[in-house]
């Protein structure tokens, strides 16, 4: 069903090959079509975020069955919906987490992977919650066990994962300290609530996570880094402290000794978001319906954006997420 008529095709970003930014080619795609349980949403804004990079480069493939359209991430309006859709109508706001298709004009959506835009944020604003809220709440929350009164130490404190995770840790009453590679990050990751900010290209950051915990460690460790790091985290880990893995930008770990893990009876795990099923990012919305969509609502957690690009200029934005140079959210806007 839909309010208007609707064009038969739409705006895309396309990766014409595995390549660099310039791979990012404007085209032009049929509209896609609601199934069952499916809403279609014209989009105003959607997340740029790592695994699109990954998947311009050629190393992170969509899920079968997911569009070739990078883009995990989009808020706009409900313009059509497929049989059996319960929870949203036409004309409806949402923002929502999908396993590709976000760079375009339109996409379609699990309405169970949709959730309303908070009162008081914007599209873009919005369009910057589903990737970074849903991964942040699966690993610090549901899969780190974070507690109110813990440490948590999160690698990449700046980030689009390092921002949302210290915002959320701090809500609900963490300890936090963040690393970051600048002075100008340590004053952002500081102004978005961080306890500790350690700069580590010039101090070392299991040493100054001892130190900021009276030697006992950090309760939770947020890595997106993997590599050298591995090993330097069961160092600053606290007994029975819980390493989760999220990301592996340093690369695979060449040698580790695991005597601290088993010494501190560390946990150790990790996940990816993209790949999961429908019922169970399903679970995921749920949650964050319950538990951070009234902290968005009231304004003690807001996304941080950095920069916006129109979608035509997608190729500047991957430029920019690989500068490493943002604090924060990279969008785009239609």
């Amino acid at each position: 069903m839909t309010a208007t008529r609707l064009p038969e095709q739409m705006r895309v970003i396309e990766i014409a090959a595995a390549g660099g930014p310039e791979m990012l080619q404007p085209a032009m795609r049929p509209l896609p079509e609601p199934t069952a349980g499916e809403i279609l949403v014209r989009v105003a804004a959607a997340g740029v975020n790592r695994p699109d990079v990954l998947q311009r480069r050629g190393h992170y493939a969509p899920p079968p069955g997911a569009s070739d359209i990078p883009g995990l991430e989009i808020a706009g309006e409900v313009v059509a919906v497929g049989e059996g859709v319960q929870h949203y109508r036409i004309g409806d706001s949402v923002c929502a987490l999908i396993a590709g298709g976000g760079y375009a004009e339109y996409c379609r959506v699990h309405e169970s992977n949709a959730l309303p835009v908070p009162a008081g944020l914007s599209m873009t604003e919005a369009a910057a919650i589903p990737e970074t809220f849903f991964t942040v709440w699966v690993n610090v929350f549901q899969r780190g066990h974070l507690q109110a009164g813990e440490t948590v130490l999160i690698h990449g404190g700046t980030s689009g994962i390092g921002t949302v995770a210290t915002l959320l840790a701090k809500a609900f009453c963490a300890h936090v300290i963040t690393t970051v590679g600048s002075e100008e990050k340590r004053a952002a990751s500081l102004a978005l609530g961080a306890d500790v900010v350690i700069n580590y290209r010039t101090e070392d950051f299991v040493e100054q996570t001892m130190k900021a915990t009276n030697g006992k460690g950090a309760n939770v460790i947020v890595d997106l880094i993997a590599g050298e790091y591995v090993a330097k985290n069961y160092q600053a880990a606290a007994m029975d402290g819980r390493i989760i893995q999220i990301g592996t930008q340093n690369g695979v770990v060449k040698e580790l000794n695991l005597m601290p893990l088993l010494l501190k009876r560390l946990t150790h795990t990790g996940s990816t978001l993209r790949a999961r099923s429908v019922q169970d990012k399903a679970q995921i919305a749920a949650d964050l319906r319950q538990k951070v969509w009234p902290l968005l609502e009231r304004g003690a957690v807001k996304p941080h954006i950095f920069q916006t690009f129109p979608l035509e200029q997608a190729a500047d934005a991957h430029r920019l997420m690989e500068s490493s140079a943002h604090i924060g959210k990279i969008m785009l806007t239609l």
